[in-house]
């Protein structure tokens, strides 16, 4: 059964779903598939939810697979090298099956004496998953093994670390240090390193004193212009029996800057509601929808920093975008008293990611919703 036959709404907000419910990139798409072929690794950032692991799955998804093997690997829920080196491991064993399992069962374990691979077919897709358990005594072992394994493949690879900024708080403080050691010494493998924390892939592919420093090409995406992807929504709703016209469009796209997810979570409501001829009423709905969905969260968002970062969040959730949180204007305004204090709110914000700081030192609410909610509440 293809993803096609299964689909019941072409506003993906949880998985890409293939490339006719993908919207644009081509430019980018193609400069990250440029640079892998020519040998350069990539630093990939963007804000969380702008469409930065749906980009990468699209790319891989273009690259026929005798010109690379590719891997995709999931660092966010990893705290240290051992959680690395064991998600990287399954990634790639899982990538490499085939229906010749035997004969790639023996492949494997000459590689990887030091793991024990257990694998499952996934009961949704069918797919062999697979999963290991390694000793931390084996650790390093296994590693290199990875990246043996790899180097040694009759095709290139291309490996994307997805969150890749969370390395930087492991507890041994060497990861950076380790795979940099071993990333140096690679010809047949590309790497894609994805982040969502600006400042701290900044630091670690831009600072000399990082392991990192200028290893590879940077690059950064934002919004989908808003023709292309008026375009794109409008096939997909006209298929549906459904008409959204450029200014209700518009008005949508302006709502949340353009931001991705908050797009599609948008356009995938509209789409379920169903009316035929879409109104700026039909927007607003889907809108309330979710935020009156996840008003308990954004409940505990609240109850969980102190009241001065409340009230520079709120602030800064009411002028939508703050160019200058210093400025006596802003803090005259919001009774925000002394800068230093809500300098020191803003950077527990940035932190925490509930604000957003954009390359030209505008904040704004990280979460869209959640910055229209408190508009309405405060």
């Amino acid at each position: 059964m293809t993803i096609k036959n299964t689909i019941t709404n072409p506003f993906s907000i949880l998985s890409y779903l293939g490339p006719e419910y993908f919207c644009d990139r081509q430019k980018e798409t193609q400069d990250l598939r440029n640079a892998l072929y020519n040998g350069r690794n990539v630093t990939l950032s963007s804000p969380r939810r702008m469409g930065k692991t749906g980009l990468i799955q699209h790319l891989f998804q273009q690259i026929p697979a005798k010109e690379a093997h590719c891997f995709y690997v999931d660092l966010y829920h990893t705290k240290n090298m051992s959680d690395f080196t064991k998600a990287f491991a399954e990634a790639v064993l899982s990538q490499r099956m085939t229906p010749f399992i035997e004969r790639v069962g023996k492949e494997i374990m000459q590689f990887f004496g030091s793991v024990r691979p257990v694998f499952t077919p996934d009961p949704i897709t069918g797919s062999m998953q697979c999963t290991v358990d390694i000793q931390p005594r084996n650790e390093e072992m296994t590693l290199q093994q990875i990246f043996a394994y790899l180097e040694q493949s009759k095709q290139r690879c291309y490996v994307a670390f997805d969150e890749f900024q969370e390395i930087a708080d492991y507890s041994d403080g060497k990861a950076e240090a380790i795979l940099r050691t071993y990333i140096q010494q690679l010809k047949n493998v590309q790497f894609i390193f994805a982040g969502s924390k600006r400042h701290i892939m900044t630091q670690m592919f831009l600072s000399p004193k990082r392991p990192f420093f200028q290893s590879t090409q940077l690059m950064s995406i934002g919004a989908i212009d808003e023709k292309l992807y008026y375009t794109f929504a409008s096939k997909h709703f006209e298929l549906h029996n459904q008409h959204m016209d450029e200014t209700t469009f518009h008005e949508l796209y302006s709502l949340v800057n353009g931001h991705t997810w908050y797009m599609q979570a948008l356009l995938n409501k509209i789409y379920q509601n169903g009316s035929m001829e879409i109104s700026n009423d039909d927007m607003l709905l889907a809108l309330n929808q979710w935020i009156e969905e996840n008003t308990p969260a954004y409940h505990t968002y609240c109850r969980l920093i102190t009241d001065r970062q409340f009230d520079v969040m709120r602030a800064v959730a009411k002028e939508g975008v703050v160019t200058e949180p210093g400025s006596s204007a802003f803090l005259q305004k919001y009774h925000l008293g002394a800068y230093s204090t809500v300098r020191s709110a803003i950077l527990a914000l940035d932190e925490k990611e509930l604000l957003y700081c954009d390359t030209d030192g505008n904040y704004s609410v990280y979460d869209r919703f959640f910055g229209l909610w408190l508009q309405r509440q405060y």
